[in-house]
């Protein structure tokens, strides 16, 4: 190929998606937008302030990243939002509780909407992943449960909500990370199981959805039964095998973050993107920062001039993106629904609250004492907890309470509270599991677990469960204490009758 550097990293730039600081586009990253054929970046919590802002800079990066815009968010509901002020989505799992498909294709659409509004084109959800490992640090309430039928019929039906919005999905983490224990964005997984029961499990769903989906994303997970030399994401086994070969799959394929440490860590993220790309992958995350996204630039640059990717395996993977971005243009509208979809992701939090245990409402009035972790810092997926004092302020209408914060639960001394007769809830605004002093100390009267699902699990009491802490969850809590709503959900992971 005779071409100059300059065309070869346009080429490049067009097979990946960037991310960059900042609520605005600034003149510098415009530049390397333009100057390297970027025509896809994915906006985060840091880039948002309100709509108005948010607008501004998504029209912004249609005039530079052009037609083919792809402008991409994780709003899968639940913890896992970017848009904090747009109605707020129940999690998935929070759906599986409810076990209702029409309510999740109405969720779908309701996301859909508001994101479409905003200037996106492709929301990276709904996440396909089984969860039956209490222990996963990082699905838990992302799953939309453990049996592989209902999930997908739940995605799908959220899918087709978004489809009819003209946004596309694209369903997460191809071949399924709920069963894991370690977080690809720290260490690199292994989910060891014989081809036959990943096919009856974590496959199901992806299989289901292969047919529909506009676009699935790669897990940085290593499945031996398939491939021991690679992770997914640059398995040529799982993407161009099973995915592409043996289901027809005929969508997008996009790498998870290429620069986490299970993957970058270990290979480098210039060559780990040519190898996803030889793979099967159509594009590659490379968030990163300036200097990785150069390198993974320069990498595949050089992977085209040398043949390791052919022009014929470019254009195939052009045509998929363009394709996607011809089905689901940027096309903002105005936003007529806003009421109406916070009355249906109002009905998905009250249906998805759960109970364990038999709980037992305080009288109307009593004296309650409310413990709440201190922080509620995000864990680099999620979004940040709900803070303590605003838990408080929820129940304030409805009893007399008194506030205590912990800093650490392994070191909070359960037995120091007085007994004084206060009616004792926990509040759990983490993800994290709790461990073995909170497990044997802790007695509240009521465990109000307001993320992680699981955490109801690690403490001897019984227990609401809400899977997520936006407003319409605290709101559910409160119409519950106040004996105005029924806890009717059913947890659709094992262990929790």
């Amino acid at each position: 190929m005779n071409q100059p550097p300059n065309a070869l990293r346009k080429l490049a730039g067009q097979l990946i998606m960037i991310r960059f600081p900042g609520t605005e586009l600034d003149a510098a990253t415009a530049r390397f937008l333009e100057e390297n054929g970027i025509r896809a970046v994915c906006l985060f919590r840091g880039n948002m302030t309100d709509q108005v802002q948010l607008s501004k800079l998504t029209a912004d990066l249609r005039a530079v990243l052009g037609p083919e815009a792809l402008i991409a968010i994780d709003q899968e509901g639940g913890a896992v939002v970017r848009s904090t002020w747009v109605p707020a989505p129940p999690a998935a799992m929070g759906l599986g509780a409810a076990d209702d498909t029409a309510l999740a294709h109405r969720t779908g659409a309701a996301v859909a909407r508001a994101v479409k509004v905003l200037g996106f084109n492709w929301n990276f959800a709904p996440v396909l992943d089984l969860n039956n490992n209490p222990h996963n640090p990082v699905i838990a309430e992302r799953s939309f449960g453990a049996d592989p039928q209902r999930a997908a019929q739940l995605a799908m039906a959220w899918m087709a909500g978004s489809e009819e919005e003209g946004v596309a999905c694209c369903v997460k983490h191809f071949p399924g990370h709920g069963d894991t224990s370690v977080d690809s964005h720290r260490d690199l997984p292994t989910v060891d199981k014989p081809r036959a029961e990943l096919e009856a499990f974590e496959f199901a769903p992806f299989r289901a959805a292969a047919p529909v989906a506009p676009a699935v994303m790669t897990a940085h997970i290593v499945y031996p039964a398939i491939d021991a030399a690679n992770p997914a994401t640059m398995s040529p086994a799982i993407l161009d095998g099973i995915l592409r070969r043996e289901w027809n799959y005929g969508g997008v394929i996009i790498t998870d973050v290429i620069d986490m440490h299970a993957i970058a860590g270990r290979y480098g993220a210039g060559n780990a993107a040519v190898r996803a790309l030889a793979a099967g992958a159509d594009m590659v995350m490379a968030l990163g920062t300036p200097q990785t996204q150069d390198e993974t630039l320069d990498a595949i640059a050089r992977a085209i001039a040398d043949g390791t990717i052919s022009r014929t395996q470019v254009d195939e993977r052009l045509a998929r993106l363009s394709a996607l971005a011809a089905k689901y243009p940027c096309a903002p509208r105005e936003y007529t629904e806003d009421a109406a979809d916070r009355a249906v992701m109002a009905e998905g939090w009250r249906r998805a609250l759960t109970s364990r245990g038999a709980p037992r409402r305080p009288a109307p009035g009593a004296k309650v004492r409310l413990v709440v972790r201190q922080d509620v810092v995000s864990d680099g997926v999620s979004e940040a907890g709900v803070p303590a004092a605003r838990v408080a302020d929820a129940l304030r209408h409805l009893h007399d309470v008194e506030l205590v914060t912990f800093a650490d639960a392994e070191n909070f001394d359960w037995s120091a509270l007085p007994a004084d007769g206060r009616y004792t809830i926990l509040a759990s605004t983490s993800r994290l599991r709790y461990g073995p002093h909170a497990r044997a100390t802790w007695r509240p009267d009521l465990h109000v677990a307001l993320w992680n699902p699981y955490q109801a699990l690690d403490i001897d009491a019984p227990a609401l469960m809400t899977y997520g802490f936006a407003a319409p969850a605290l709101e559910a809590v409160a119409a519950w204490l106040a004996g105005d709503l029924e806890a009717a959900g059913t947890c659709p992971v094992p262990g929790f009758a």
